[in-house]
């Protein structure tokens, strides 16, 4: 009996194996996209109320080397341009400092997601548009251009605070 019993459970798993290889259901066929041409679309000409896309300003420009060691008040290697961002990093040599330039929507962005975060900002005056310190980093906006200037330092944030702020406006100025 028992041999009866492997021998119907083989062949039943056999067959199984054969039915589920062996036959295939017929396949929909696959509807292609229409192809049209450029000629077919029609021409979005620019309206007069769309600004041009403003060209922002060299991030490394805004706060030149010699005001990024004074912020840091370390030696710092030469700048390090990436798109809208500009990194000057402390000397290796020297103590731990780094100076970060962001300008556009990327300064927004990170202004954004710390005031999500819960940040404490201190508003300042005379600085652009509007200015924003946290510890660590300042945020301005000046003529609709945010610029964001982040100080790396393992020393007092008070101290550092009063040198951001002056990094600020003298950035300010060059926009």
């Amino acid at each position: 009996m028992r041999k009866t019993l492997s021998l119907l459970g083989l062949t039943a798993l056999v067959l199984t194996g054969a039915l589920g290889c062996g036959i295939s259901t017929p396949q929909a066929p696959v509807a292609q996209p229409p192809v049209t041409s450029p000629l077919d679309e029609p021409a979005v000409e620019p309206t007069p109320e769309e600004p041009p896309a403003a060209e922002l300003p060299d991030p490394c420009a805004l706060l030149p080397k010699a005001e990024a060691e004074t912020l840091a008040d370390a030696k710092l290697e030469d700048p390090v341009p990436i798109r809208d961002t500009c990194t000057y990093s402390g000397a290796p040599t020297g103590p731990t400092a780094q100076v970060e330039i962001y300008v556009g929507d990327g300064a927004k962005k990170v202004l954004d997601i710390d005031r999500e975060l819960g940040h404490e900002f201190t508003a300042l005056s005379g600085i652009g548009d509007e200015a924003h310190l946290e510890n660590g980093m300042v945020f301005f906006s000046k003529g609709g251009v945010w610029v964001g200037i982040r100080l790396v330092r393992l020393t007092d944030d008070a101290e550092n605070n009063k040198r951001l702020e002056q990094a600020a406006r003298s950035a300010a100025g060059r926009l």
